[in-house]
């Protein structure tokens, strides 16, 4: 119950605009592929207000031609904001979020993301 009341506080926290590091919070991503999963570990990796986009995550991952498959693997991601999927952008601009592109999703990234202040 102390893992999920510091999640609680912490996720207040952030969503007041503070900077909060979520590395220490316990996922589970047994349900995903090895490649999904790694997606998800890189993206987590990923420092509060600083972005990537799909094809430097691939290449950091080493996967340089995958950026797709990224977006695919991150369309899956059971935890946004403790996985801050939100912080991969296209190249081109915001991209999608959540699976789609639908602008009421695209409006909570990129809400998300001014809370971190970055601007896209």
């Amino acid at each position: 119950m102390e893992d999920l009341e510091r999640l609680c506080h912490e996720i207040l926290r952030y969503l007041k605009g503070e900077q909060v590091d979520f590395s220490w919070c316990p996922v589970n991503l047994s349900d995903l592929s090895d490649f999904e999963r790694d997606v998800l570990e890189h993206t987590r990796r990923i420092p509060y207000g600083h972005t990537m986009t799909y094809g430097e995550l691939a290449a950091q991952m080493g996967r340089k031609r995958a950026s797709r498959a990224v977006g695919s693997a991150l369309s899956k991601n059971p935890y946004p904001i403790i996985i801050p999927c939100h912080r991969v952008v296209s190249s081109k601009g915001m991209g999608g979020f959540c699976g789609s592109k639908d602008p009421e999703n695209l409006s909570l990234k990129r809400k998300l993301l001014e809370l971190e202040g970055v601007k896209i």
